[in-house]
């Protein structure tokens, strides 16, 4: 192998070792990352006293298979170690039928309020 043919490798190699940063996906990666949120969900809807279909409903892309596994780990977890139930201060579950414009819209009162900028705020030494 010639010192050129080895210099073009190298690159050729060192420029593939940055695909991360690249912004192409790896499917194996989103895939780690979809269980771990979803074990995350299933912990905290446990820890919160939330029985399992409850979780379902309020989060419905998540797998429920990774709900439930992290459900089902964080229930051993806290009767081995005798947590008591954090309970949830969510008074009303959210309306899934409520669209995203609805739950950002302004209150009445202040739709009459005319467009004025808003003032800048500086920032103290």
């Amino acid at each position: 192998m010639t010192l050129q043919s080895a210099a073009i490798a190298f690159a050729l190699i060192a420029t593939l070792t940055g695909c991360e940063e690249l912004g192409i996906p790896d499917p194996v990666k989103e895939a780690a990352r979809a269980q771990a949120e979803g074990e995350a969900i299933g912990s905290a809807c446990r820890h919160a006293g939330r029985a399992l279909e409850d979780c379902f409903s309020l989060n419905p892309k998540a797998s429920k298979a990774d709900v439930f596994n992290g459900w089902r780990n964080m229930n051993d977890y806290m009767v081995e170690n005798k947590i008591d139930v954090v309970p949830p201060t969510m008074t009303e579950t959210p309306d899934p039928t409520q669209s995203d414009e609805t739950k950002t819209a302004a209150p009445e009162a202040h739709a009459a309020e005319p467009d004025a900028p808003r003032p800048r705020y500086s920032r103290r030494p």
